[in-house]
């Protein structure tokens, strides 16, 4: 009875530290995707080509005859099936993932013009790719668990590729499937692909404390 006891109060306490490190923890980790959505509809109305998941997203799309946005959304329960060799888990980051940045995504196009002039299709490209890579490693570095895609990033680093050469990798691979799938590209979608991973990493290393559950 004591034993159980003791058990109970024990869970207890850890309980009550886990909810006072995700609450702490919480705001980066929402900054951190308001970032995301918020750099990526730059990326979108600077239009010099989609990012690497999005033609991904456009070739399988035309593939199975849907909107680009529902095979976003089929992408990433797939992508997640990936987690189960990684032996990744799901955890609040994952949810407010796929809840958040979408939303942010369509309300910041909703009040951002499209610019009119190639310097500032440019400014847009560069400023939001830096924003979105910044914003990925924040959230993820709360420790509150990565999204779908980034679950795998995050899965494959862990077994010894750095960050950086494996968010190249993902990206590229997604890119190139897209294309042979009939994904739209062009120049900003080579630009991400190259970019993302260098700041993600330099973000995540700034960033991270560490996971609160087990990824």
């Amino acid at each position: 009875m004591n034993y159980a006891l003791r058990i109970f109060h024990i869970s207890k306490k850890f309980s009550k530290l886990m909810n006072n490190k995700i609450i702490k923890r919480l705001p980066q980790c929402l900054f951190g995707l308001f970032l995301c959505g918020f750099g990526l509809a730059f990326t979108v109305e600077a239009k010099l080509g989609l990012n690497p998941w999005d033609v991904f997203h456009d070739g399988f799309s035309k593939l199975i005859n849907v909107r680009i946005g529902f095979a976003g959304v089929l992408t990433g329960f797939i992508v997640l099936l990936g987690w189960i060799p990684l032996k990744q888990k799901p955890f609040l980051g994952t949810i407010i993932n796929i809840l958040t940045i979408g939303n942010v995504l369509d309300l910041t196009m909703y009040f951002l013009p499209t610019p009119d002039q190639i310097w500032l299709q440019h400014f847009y490209l560069y400023f939001g790719t830096v924003l979105f890579a910044m914003g990925v490693g924040i959230y993820i570095g709360s420790g509150l668990g990565p999204g779908p895609r980034d679950g795998i990033m995050t899965g494959i680093a862990k077994r010894g590729p750095s960050v950086r050469a494996t968010r190249i990798g993902i990206d590229f691979t997604a890119f190139v499937t897209g294309v042979l799938l009939g994904g739209s590209f062009g120049y900003g979608t080579v630009f991400m692909v190259l970019v993302t991973g260098p700041i993600v990493q330099f973000s995540l290393k700034r960033y991270d404390k560490g996971a609160i559950f087990s990824l």
